[in-house]
């Protein structure tokens, strides 16, 4: 499997409250709600970081799941949330001006 790499898109306004994630994206007031898994990779999306890494790392030590299957799960979602413009996802590092910043800013 090829190596995926995520960072938070551009134009959205994000919350964390508890152990959710709340999105608004900009371009057309989508408004997202993601649970505490994808709470997790959305904190971790810093574009530089491999996908199988963050799972290996952050979820995985978390919840009881194999890292099998917990990449399988992973992967489909940041790619559904791809689609959407939620999340940049990329076969290799994003570095720039494109690129998230620290989840902790992004927790502001």
């Amino acid at each position: 499997m090829t190596d995926l790499y995520i960072a938070r898109g551009p134009r959205l306004a994000a919350r964390v409250l508890a152990s959710e994630t709340v999105i608004l994206k900009a371009d057309d007031s989508g408004l997202y709600v993601l649970n505490e898994v994808g709470t997790l990779l959305w904190g971790a999306a810093d574009g530089t970081t491999p996908l199988a890494t963050i799972v290996e790392r952050v979820i995985c030590p978390q919840f009881d799941v194999d890292e099998a299957s917990a990449l399988q799960d992973a992967t489909e979602f940041v790619r559904e949330l791809g689609s959407h413009n939620i999340l940049s996802v990329s076969d290799r590092p994003m570095t720039g001006p494109d690129t998230a910043p620290p989840a902790e800013e992004a927790a502001r």
